[in-house]
């Protein structure tokens, strides 16, 4: 084709241009460049805000939920990053708040129990105690909730409580982090009156495992009221900062702290109770600090969770995060790269113990249960105040539910495998199924490997893990010669198979586990044993039945009282009269006196409750003489052996 003069050289000019205008920008970049280098300034650093709500997922209308009414942050999220996928690490506040401000897995430092205590490595530092040595003004206003030893006003603020505030901070020019946490989503404002309701209770959607009633719809409608009005203070504090002029200058950080506060999302690491919203905000100032995939009300693919928000506020603010840190930064100079994986975590709730670990590809989610022989749905006295928890009990104990409704009342399989795509409820377990073989394989390896890599502390019962500390600080523990990781991950994992599959083989490897050295294996042992004769007791052969009995009957004399508690967990349960007295006056003993330590009443007592007839029946003893008042009840959650007690002199579950 014939093309004119003019046409021809349009490209030529085109291009030419493009190199004068490069050229100009080099020059300009250059010049800034020079003049920063002579003068000694640097480009100010962004401030950072933090808006942090209470106890909600993802039930937001920039995340596609048509029934809920959040016009703030869906704003924001038109002009942000969204994250399709961020996970809390844990599904409770103080687990997950313990992971955010020290950024490592909570259960790296033995403080994945929901409200407990440990003590810190001397030395480390938490990502406010890093920004204040970078120069920042740091503040968090009301919520702390760390499962720290140390009191919260060591964790680094320069304020922390109602008052606090960036606009305290001495100039205008000092750079500022400022937390805001928005408590009126949490789970206990889904439940208090008077409420009047104004979402349509007829118009939400409910889980395929929760009740169609008309109490469960009314919790669910007040859930989604809770988050309007969250949404609303978002939104004045956006205001707020921008009526002072700093949006131009400010990172805002939007996200909730764990799933809703509705039963079976808070505490059970399903992706229901680990998926947050998380939506970040970086004006056009700050670019440079921006993730590569930044566009604004673009969605970010990037697999993130709680333990990389420090390390990524720290890289923000243009320093390295310590060496200890186990989180990635996902912005900032300092940005990793981006995770194949996610991980969560369940320990004790409350007054009962459980063990569980997840794992996310952003898809498929896989979930290893150490407690399988326990039901995923316990009586935990702050849960059964909501008005859902109580009539999705009866309407089991009733026979009224359907199989995904009544799953949760019931004992668990040793691992899950959901699919979110099809199966965004999380109620069909497809891990037995052939055609998901290799991806159970590969995500059950994956959280093996994560449990060794990064010390798991959750692989010894809590007294234990406090009882080995001693003075030090558990992640001391973990970093020692004292704790082998690898034993004790091989060891959990083993037992665990048991409740799956048991013969003379499995036994046998229990057996060689209790006559270890160390009293966490000999624990896992114990677990290993009540597991396969809890499961597989009826097909066994009467020796093999004998043999690990001998074994556990042995057990109830072990040094370490924690063995002892695993080892009476089966043996009340086994049809025997001699035996079921030795486990019941154990077991007693064991919750009353307290130079066992107190989450070892803890532990007997959760044995107990679940057999409370025989207990009676062969201990010679009451409940009501076991004693509520302990002198070694820790400073946070010491009252958890008086609600299980409280608990036992009610009806039976």
């Amino acid at each position: 084709m014939n093309l004119s003069r003019k046409t021809r050289l349009q490209p030529r000019l085109r291009s030419a241009a493009c190199l004068f205008l490069c050229m100009v920008v080099c020059i300009i970049a250059c010049g800034h460049a020079w003049a920063t280098e002579s003068t000694g300034t640097t480009p100010p650093r962004p401030n950072i805000l933090w808006l942090t709500s209470e106890d909600n997922g993802p039930e937001i209308g920039c995340y596609g939920d048509d029934y809920a009414d959040t016009p703030c942050i869906d704003e924001l999220a038109a002009r942000s990053l969204r994250y399709q996928m961020c996970w809390s690490n844990a599904p409770v506040c103080a687990p997950a708040r313990t992971t955010i401000i020290s950024g490592m897995h909570a259960t790296s430092l033995g403080g994945q129990h929901m409200r407990s205590s440990v003590s810190l490595p001397e030395g480390m530092k938490l990502y406010p105690q890093v920004l204040r040595e970078a120069g920042y003004y740091c503040t968090n206003h009301t919520k702390t909730d760390y499962n720290f030893r140390e009191s919260d006003s060591d964790a680094g603020w320069h304020e922390s409580g109602r008052k606090a505030h960036w606009k305290n901070r001495p100039s205008d020019d000092t750079p500022f982090f400022s937390v805001f946490n928005y408590t009126i989503s949490h789970e206990s404002k889904i439940r208090n009156k008077p409420h009047t309701l104004v979402h349509d209770p007829a118009k939400a959607v409910l889980p395929a495992y929760h009740p169609d009633t008309p109490e469960v719809r009314r919790d669910w409608a007040q859930y989604y009221d809770r988050l309007t009005e969250m949404d609303a203070m978002v939104g004045a504090a956006i205001d707020e900062l921008t009526e002072a002029g700093l949006a131009d200058s400010t990172i805002i950080f939007y996200y909730g702290d764990h799933g809703s506060g509705m039963p079976r999302s808070k505490r059970w690491p399903f992706n229901s109770g680990l998926q947050v919203p998380l939506i970040v905000h970086v004006p056009e100032a700050h670019r440079q600090l921006a993730p590569a995939d930044y566009l604004p009300g673009g969605v970010s693919p990037r697999l993130v969770s709680f333990v990389d928000l420090g390390p990524t506020a720290i890289s923000l603010a243009g320093s390295a995060p310590p060496a200890n840190m186990q989180g990635v930064p996902f912005m900032g100079k300092h940005a990793g790269d981006a995770k194949t994986l996610l991980f969560g975590y369940r320990g004790r709730m409350d007054e009962r113990i459980d063990m569980v670990r997840s794992c996310t590809d952003g898809r498929f989610v896989y979930m290893r249960h150490f407690y399988p022989d326990r039901p995923y749905l316990k009586h935990v006295d702050f849960m059964f105040q909501t008005p859902t928890t109580r009539i999705w009990k009866q309407m089991n104990d009733a026979g009224q539910l359907n199989d995904a409704q009544s799953k949760f009342w019931q004992v668990k399989p040793t691992e899950e495998l959901f699919d979110l795509q099809s199966d965004p409820d999380e109620v069909d377990n497809i891990a037995q199924l052939p055609q998901h073989a290799a991806k159970l394989a590969e995500m059950r390896e994956a959280t093996k490997q994560w449990m060794r890599s990064t010390g798991d502390l959750g692989l010894l019962t809590e007294a234990e893990m406090h009882r080995q500390s001693g003075p030090d600080a558990p992640r001391t523990l973990a970093l020692s010669d004292r704790f082998n990781a690898d034993a004790l991950v091989d060891a959990a994992w083993s037992a665990g198979d048991a409740w799956q599959a048991c013969d003379a083989h499995t036994i046998a490897a229990m057996q060689k586990l209790c006559a270890s050295n160390d009293p966490g294996i000999r624990f896992w042992g114990c677990r290993g044993l009540a597991l396969g004769l809890a499961s597989h007791g009826t097909v066994l052969s009467d020796e093999e039945v004998a043999s690990a009995m001998e074994t556990l009957i042995t057990a109830t004399d072990d040094p370490n009282p924690s063995v002892r508690v695993a080892a009476c967990d089966i043996l009340i349960r086994i049809n025997d009269t001699d035996v079921q007295q030795r486990a019941a006056k154990e077991l007693m003993r064991l919750a009353d006196l307290p130079e066992d330590g107190y989450f070892v009443g803890i532990a007997a007592l959760n044995v107990i409750d679940a057999n409370r007839e025989a207990v009676l029946r062969h201990s010679g003893k009451t409940f009501e003489s076991l004693s509520k008042e302990r002198k070694d009840s820790p400073k946070r959650g010491g009252d958890y052996v008086t609600r299980l007690l409280t608990t036992l002199g009610q009806p039976q579950d």
